[in-house]
């Protein structure tokens, strides 16, 4: 960094000398007209300044201007006395007379019409430089830099923060879930083999034994309906279902009618499709 800036400096301190060795070979032949056109010592000394001075302010208000017109404003009248000062610097090249200061007044060439468009120039140019130097700078100081606001990053604060402003702890990372496993292969059933009828004594070896209690249990955990036998809950079966279809002999359906376990509904719905499709064989013989 420190290198390039150095380059930059050297660069610009080069410019500026280039420019002040051209302003001074310039400001020769610009005193030679001035002189010949009837200034003074002093306004001849001060005249390259009042040509070449508006250059340089309107190479800095082109620089420092951004509305277009301003800056287009500029340009011109950088153009312009640009022009005009190679006009008359190749006058003074081409009028040997004006180098040693024995030309007469208001003589700049032997062509009348030239003489006068010349003469005009190099008397109008300090005019100009009043208005066009007091315009640009009016433009200058008036001017108002667009200063395009920057998008600003998005700061995470959470991260930011001290420890003890943070309301709580960073949660852990929620670990990927575990895809599910295969469900097993349907069971196909045969819809056409016949269902033998299940012995009613199997109901009660099938059922699950209570669990013997130790220590006595509490009334309030004591339930209020007594323990019904394999028998009473199929003739409870019976009765609730004589009217349903064969479709609704579900288990589920079962269960909640006659309010028992799931495993003795499922023990019931059996029974009692074995015994209807007993009893439609029968009927078809």
């Amino acid at each position: 960094m420190s290198l390039h800036r150095k380059g930059r400096a050297a660069l610009v301190l080069a410019l500026v000398a280039v420019v002040g060795m051209a302003f001074r070979v310039s400001w020769n032949a610009l005193r030679d007209v001035a002189r010949a056109i009837g200034a003074d010592s002093t306004a001849a000394l001060l005249y390259p300044f009042v040509v070449d001075g508006l250059m340089a302010l309107a190479l800095v208000a082109t620089l420092v201007l951004t509305d277009r017109a301003d800056k287009r404003f500029a340009l011109r009248v950088l153009a312009a006395y640009t022009l005009a000062s190679l006009v008359l610097n190749y006058v003074h090249g081409l009028v040997p007379e004006l180098h040693g200061g024995s030309v007469d007044w208001g003589r700049l060439a032997d062509w009348d019409p030239a003489n006068w468009a010349l003469v005009l120039l190099a008397t109008s140019l300090p005019v100009g430089s009043i208005y066009f130097g007091s315009d640009l700078v009016a433009k200058v100081l008036h001017h108002r830099p667009i200063d395009p606001a920057p998008i600003a990053a998005p700061v995470d604060t959470a991260t930011k923060r001290s420890t003890p402003d943070l309301g709580e702890s960073t949660p852990a990372p929620v670990p990927a879930a575990e895809p599910p496993a295969a469900l097993p292969a349907p069971v196909v059933v045969d819809l056409v083999k016949r269902i033998e009828p299940i012995p009613v004594g199997a109901v009660a070896a099938e059922s699950p034994r209570p669990r013997a209690v130790i220590g006595r249990v509490p009334d309030a955990a004591r339930s209020p309906r007594p323990v019904r036998t394999a028998e009473q809950l199929l003739d409870q079966a019976r009765s609730a279902t004589a009217d349903w279809p064969a479709g609704d002999l579900t288990a589920e359906a079962i269960r909640k009618e006659v309010r028992t376990s799931p495993a003795k509904a499922r023990v019931l719905r059996e029974t009692l499709r074995a015994e209807r499709s007993a009893a439609s064989v029968d009927a078809v013989a």
